[in-house]
C-alpha cells in the first residue's frame, strides 16, 4: 500500500513542477528549510564554511537534544558522533560543507542547526546559521493522526486540517509543515499556546485547540498553496513525531468559468440554429 500513499504526492509534484520558483543562489544562512524523507532513505544538509581567519570549525547539531552530529575543524579531519558514524557522508563543495545521512530512522526526525565556531579575542563563540527541520516518515505506523488525507478546493475556498497529538499538551509544540512543492513552516504552536505563522498565511490562517486535538483552517487558498501539509509534534527529549499529511490541490476557478462559457456558447449556437430554421420556414410559407 506504500506506493499508493506516495502516488498523490508524486502526482502533485509533477503537476506543479512548472510552477516551482527558481533557486536563489545567494541563500540566507538564517533561513529554515524543511526536508521530508522516507524511513530508510537519506537527506543532505549543506553548511557554510567561510574563509574567515576567525572561523575555527563548523558544527551540525540536533538543537533540541543538544546533540552534535558532526564537527568539522578548519584544518583537521571531521569528528563524527559514533551514533551516526556508519551512516554519514561528508564532502567539501567550495566554501560549503555537504553532510548526507543515510538509512534514515524515525529517531532522525529532528531540528538541525549549522553553527560556525569562531575565535574572538582568544574566546570561542558559536554563530548559529541555517536551521533544517527533518521529518522522517515511517513506512508502517504513524505517530500522529491527521485528516483529511486529501483536499481539492477551488481558489478562494478554505481547507480545515485536524491533528490529534499523542503526548500531553504541556509537553509538546506543534508544527504544520509544507513538505513537497515549497517546503517550509506554516504554523508553530508552543506548549504555552504561543504561535508563529508564516507571512504567506498571516491573514489566512486560524486554529483552535481542545486538549490533544488541533484544527487548523487555511482560508482564501490560491494555486500556489497546493502542497502536502504535515503535522509534526515537537516533544522534549524525543524526535519529531509526524503524521501522514494532507495533500491539498487547489483548483483554478477559471476552469468552471470556461465550462460555463462553453455551455453558453453551445446554447447560443442551438438558439441561433433554431432561429434560422424558423426564419427559413416562415419564408418558405410566404413563397408558397
Amino acid at each position: 500500500m506504500l506506493w499508493m500513499s506516495c502516488l498523490p504526492a508524486a502526482s502533485l509534484f509533477l503537476l506543479l513542477l512548472p510552477c516551482l520558483p527558481a533557486q536563489d543562489g545567494g541563500g540566507n544562512e538564517q533561513s529554515t528549510d524543511v526536508i521530508s524523507a522516507w524511513e530508510g532513505g537519506s537527506f543532505s544538509i549543506t553548511c557554510p564554511m567561510n574563509g574567515s581567519q576567525n572561523q575555527v570549525g563548523m558544527y551540525l547539531t540536533a538543537i533540541r537534544q543538544n546533540l552534535n552530529v558532526i564537527y568539522v575543524p578548519k584544518q583537521k579531519p571531521p569528528n563524527i558522533n559514533p551514533a551516526f558514524a556508519e551512516r554519514i557522508e561528508y564532502s567539501k563543495e567550495g566554501e560549503n560543507f555537504r553532510i548526507t545521512l543515510h538509512r534514515l530512522q524515525e529517531s532522525d526526525s529532528k531540528i538541525y542547526v549549522c553553527s560556525a565556531m569562531v575565535k574572538i579575542n582568544a574566546h570561542h563563540k558559536d554563530l548559529y546559521g541555517k536551521t533544517t527541520i527533518v521529518v522522517v516518515k515511517a513506512k508502517s505506523s504513524r505517530a500522529l493522526e491527521q485528516s483529511p488525507l486529501y483536499a481539492n478546493p477551488e481558489q478562494g475556498q478554505s481547507v480545515s486540517i485536524t491533528c490529534v497529538l499523542k503526548s500531553s499538551p504541556e509537553d509538546e509544540g506543534l508544527f504544520l509543515l509544507r513538505t513537497q512543492v515549497q517546503p517550509g513552516t506554516v504554523l508553530y504552536v508552543s506548549n504555552l499556546n504561543l504561535s508563529r505563522v508564516s507571512p504567506a498565511f498571516a491573514s489566512r490562517l486560524e486554529y483552535s485547540r481542545e486538549g490533544n486535538r488541533i484544527e487548523i483552517t487555511l482560508h482564501n487558498l490560491q494555486e500556489e498553496d497546493s502542497d502536502n501539509y504535515v503535522c509534526a509534534e515537537d516533544v522534549a527529549n524525543s524526535p519529531l513525531l509526524s503524521a501522514s499529511g494532507t495533500m491539498v490541490l487547489v483548483r483554478e476557478v477559471e476552469q468552471a468559468c470556461k465550462k460555463s462559457s462553453w455551455n453558453l456558447y453551445v446554447l447560443f449556437v442551438v438558439v441561433a440554429l433554431l432561429f434560422c430554421s424558423l426564419v427559413c420556414c416562415t419564408l418558405y410559407r410566404v413563397d408558397v
